[in-house]
């Protein structure tokens, strides 16, 4: 996948205001519609066209993109850094479907897996109006974070305070983001793919309508031990050929401290040792997994050439591929 320059698609310098986008979309498209356009690219053109504006145009999206984009060029290979988008702030509705001037949503891959996993989280605006005479008066709309906390964060429970970035216009008309810190608590057990609500910090209600709601989207950095499937916590362990053969006492890392694991005696790479209950907290917690890998010391001296000679005559008899012979 190629990183797309939204900017160079429009023919925009990066501090284009918001008047300079619409202005260039509308020239654009009107040059570049299928149904008048002679050139031969139209149709492509112009679903990239609608593809920078519906990015360009939206100062949430165009704030994360500029984020983005100041590491990445027109056709570089690109996949998402981890994490790209956490601490920006974006209100809490769907990615839209529609291309602007046109009825399908045909976005690219680059779109999709920025825009459609990273600002899709499906919240909504609440508003309302009274009667005759009565100030017309609406909630304030919910907004989302993406938030990044370690993985002993929710074994424990903590408060933390991060800084989060929301898209504002400067007095030139430019989309600029602005910081700004926020306290929160980290509640034991959390899991990747929930979410933490903080009541009345979104964006602020009109005619005295209450303020929405602000939502931190958790994910998890990503840790160099563990990895997470739900509640349940994974960790390689790598053993000796002989600890794996004859059975060992090992010392392992676990996010709660160091424990002493047995390795029974016959166990194979891939073999999974369990810590009940030791994985992510809750109501029904997960538990700890110890995945066993082969560790092979290096024959890299004359002793250990030898070592593995001597083995290679005393298992002459052991076919390690017998489960692929006679496979096409």
């Amino acid at each position: 996948m190629e990183f797309k320059d939204y900017y160079t698609v429009m023919g925009l310098a990066r501090d284009a205001t918001p008047d300079d986008i619409k202005r260039a979309y509308r020239k654009l498209s009107r040059q570049y519609h299928p149904d008048v356009s002679k050139e031969k690219d139209a149709e492509a053109r112009f679903k990239q066209l609608g593809e920078a504006y519906e990015v360009l145009k939206d100062p949430e999206k165009r704030t994360a993109y500029d984020q983005l984009g100041q590491h990445w060029k027109e056709g570089q290979d690109f996949r998402p850094p981890p994490g790209w988008n956490a601490g920006a702030e974006h209100a809490g509705r769907s990615a839209p479907r529609d291309v602007p001037g046109e009825g399908g949503g045909d976005y690219s891959d680059f779109f999709e897996s920025l825009f459609r996993q990273g600002f899709s989280t499906g919240g909504s605006t609440r508003a309302g109006a009274s009667g005759q005479g009565t100030r017309f008066s609406a909630a304030g709309e919910d907004r989302h974070a993406k938030i990044l906390i370690d993985l002993e964060d929710a074994y424990s429970g903590v408060t933390r305070t991060i800084n989060l970035r929301v898209p504002e216009m400067d007095d030139q008309g430019h989309v600029v983001p602005r910081e700004h810190q926020i306290s929160f608590s980290v509640p034991k057990g959390i899991r990747a793919g929930q979410h933490i609500r903080l009541a009345g910090q979104g964006a602020s209600g009109v005619g005295g309508g209450s303020a929405g709601d602000l939502y931190l989207d958790v994910e998890f950095n990503p840790h160099p031990l563990y990895r997470v499937e739900q509640r349940d916590v994974y960790l390689d362990l790598p053993v000796a050929p002989w600890e794996a053969a004859l059975g060992a006492e090992v010392e392992a890392p676990t996010p709660t401290g160091r424990v002493e694991v047995t390795v029974p005696p016959g166990s194979a790479a891939g073999r999974k040792l369990r810590l009940k209950g030791r994985g992510l907290p809750g109501s029904t917690p997960g538990d700890f997994y110890f995945v066993l890998q082969i560790s092979m010391p290096a024959a890299d001296s004359d002793t250990g050439k030898t070592f593995y000679e001597g083995m290679a005559t005393q298992f002459a008899s052991f076919k390690p591929r017998a489960k692929l012979e006679g496979q096409p």
